[in-house]
């Protein structure tokens, strides 16, 4: 850090990197320096918690030594799944001896022993976690039969679905709630199999021009930000993944030319991707060898991937279409509301000369997929397909909610360079469904105050 304070954005710009893409000899240091500032902001509940689950995991640890890893080049070439607690890897201590080894994968991205907490994939009813309640197993029946019925309620399953959706039912119940499965059962295996077919008839049709003079700047650009997304998920190095998601977003590029590729379109694949997998999976999917699928599973994962993605972008496109008006706009009306519903962080701002489209910009871009563990954007995105407008309208709201949760950590900076390094790395490691339940609920609120009567939030 230069000893010089910036004093303009531009000048902090030069001087600081996103933590999102910071190179791979300094992920494990980010890491680290994040857990240990993140995990002194727990509350003793959330404390007490995790500290009676590691135990338990802990115990079961030392029942089973042989889940310890081997080293990376002893690893088999059909290893699928590793095994692990988000919670025990949230609370494990340093000093313990067992830790995991990734697939093998890009030599550019080094080893790492421990995954990230940050890169956790599985929610907290995946493995480690605690059994189903009462309550989880009557709501996962609810799905079940919702899902099963002749004719879908999809204003019920919308319901069901705003609170979180089951693992086990999410797959199905995103296709349904994007409109890209009918309600009619009986049209659901014929719908899948003939838009995978024009899927795929896309490919033949349009992917040979990425070579082409006129796609080589849009293909070029895919590229290069394929790596770059979620770098510490050994899943998304996976040469084959990077494959798929270069197919999907060039042919989208390609057939969306008011606005073609755009940064930031390439996060909004992966968690359509990964709950696509999951139906494939059993355990946890961040270390899972995607070779060990079969072509026709791959190409289903790819081609719902791509329609649901699609469906979401349908909803903003004004976001990445020239000058992105779309953003510009969300990112005003997030500055007018918060200038209502808290005056003293909005006042900070304005004193220490931070603009709203200097932090919000990516919030809005990204849908805060940078800002949140990708477990957490998954269980965002249970809501927001539930929600009318939700990736259009409500995010709004959710970002108004998720910065005035940060309050005491934003009065607290005083100066320009502080609040902008605070708010592009806000600690939000630990976070899991409690965190976004909380916030989803702060936002629902402030939308039940403003959505209806926008000159409130208005000077």
């Amino acid at each position: 850090m230069k000893s010089k304070k910036a004093s303009s954005f531009h000048e902090f710009a030069r001087s600081t990197s996103d933590a999102w893409d910071i190179g791979d000899d300094e992920d494990e240091d980010f890491s680290s320096s994040s857990s240990s500032s993140s995990l002194q902001t727990l509350n003793s509940k959330v404390a007490k918690a995790t500290a009676a689950q590691v135990l338990e995991n802990h115990s079961k640890l030392r029942a089973k030594p042989e889940r310890c890893q081997p080293a990376l080049g002893d690893l088999p070439t059909n290893c699928k799944v590793i095994k692990s607690s988000s919670e025990a890897q949230l609370s494990r201590s340093s000093e313990e001896p067992c830790v995991r080894s990734p697939l093998q994968k890009q030599q550019s991205l080094p080893l790492r022993p421990v995954i990230p907490l940050v890169a956790r994939i599985s929610d907290q009813n995946a493995s480690g976690a605690p059994p189903m309640t009462v309550r989880e197993k009557t709501r996962l029946e609810k799905f079940r039969q919702l899902l099963s019925s002749h004719n879908t309620d999809l204003d019920e399953l919308r319901k069901c679905s705003w609170p979180g959706v089951p693992r086990e039912v999410r797959p199905v119940t995103w296709r349904l709630l994007s409109g890209y499965l009918p309600a009619n059962s009986e049209r659901r295996k014929l719908t899948l199999q003939r838009k995978r077919e024009e899927y795929f008839g896309f490919i033949q049709q349009y992917y040979d021009s990425r070579n082409e003079e006129h796609h080589q700047d849009t293909y070029r650009q895919i590229h290069i930000d394929i790596p770059r997304t979620n770098p510490l998920i050994p899943l998304f190095q996976q040469p084959l993944v990077q494959e798929i998601f270069e197919r999907i977003l060039f042919i989208w590029a390609i057939r969306h030319p008011a606005s073609g590729y755009v940064q930031g379109i390439n996060d909004l694949v992966t968690p359509f991707f990964v709950v696509f997998l999951s139906e494939h999976v059993e355990e946890d999917v961040e270390n899972f060898d995607v070779t060990n699928l079969s072509q026709d599973v791959l190409r289903s994962i790819e081609a719902d991937s791509f329609w649901c993605m699609s469906k979401l972008l349908d909803g903003i496109q004004d976001n990445y279409t020239f000058a992105q008006p779309g953003i510009q706009k969300k990112v005003k009306a997030l500055e007018e509301l918060v200038s209502r519903i808290d005056e003293q962080v909005h006042n900070h701002f304005r004193k220490y000369e931070v603009e709203y489209l200097q932090f919000a910009f990516r919030w809005m871009n990204n849908l805060l997929m940078r800002e949140l563990p990708l477990r957490c954007t998954i269980r965002l995105w249970d809501t927001y397909q539930s929600e009318p407008e939700g990736f259009s309208h409500f995010h709004l709201y959710v970002c108004a909610a998720f910065l005035i949760k940060w309050r005491k950590e934003i009065l607290d900076e005083e100066d320009f360079q502080g609040l902008l390094m605070l708010l592009q790395n806000l600690p939000t490691i630990h976070w899991g469904n409690e965190e976004i339940g909380l916030l989803l609920a702060e936002a629902y609120r402030l939308k039940y105050m403003f959505a209806d009567a926008p000159n409130h939030y208005r000077r």
